[in-house]
């Protein structure tokens, strides 16, 4: 039986390092936010596969996510998740690779830090970030 991944275990780069892995190796970013919270403002290029919604009974975790994202990255492609904070993407990250995907990586702090490291433009960061409704 294969081992699972734990969050623990998982590759995790800061935004910095997202950001050259962006521009000089061929990585993909998979933005897992909520689609609201992706069309408000979000990295260029990105994906956007939602790994948990909002509904009337509480935070869900997207039943489909996995098929999701096989519909759009293949297993050796090189992907940074993301959030809002980290804390949707490193379980992301877990499932993606427990669903056999080998080059995952998470990016710390979500595209909060990266909206702080001043990568998302000119608007104020108030204009950009979402409050984490994922967060209990």
């Amino acid at each position: 039986m294969a081992a699972q991944q734990d969050q623990q275990n998982l590759a995790t780069v800061d935004v910095h390092t997202a950001k050259d892995l962006l521009n000089s190796s061929g990585y993909r970013y998979l933005d897992v936010r909520s689609v609201e919270e992706f069309n408000k403002s979000h990295v260029e290029n990105a994906h956007n596969v939602p790994y948990m919604f909002i509904t009337e009974a509480g935070r869900v975790k997207n039943p489909d996510f996995v098929n999701q994202v096989a519909a759009i990255c293949k297993n050796e492609d090189h992907l940074i998740v993301a959030c809002n904070s980290g804390g949707r993407s490193s379980r992301a990250c877990v499932d993606l690779i427990d669903s056999g995907y080998k080059n995952v990586v998470n990016m710390g702090g979500g595209y909060s830090a990266w909206v702080d490291a001043g990568f998302a433009g000119n608007k104020p960061a108030e204009e950009l970030k979402t409050s984490c409704k994922f967060r209990p």
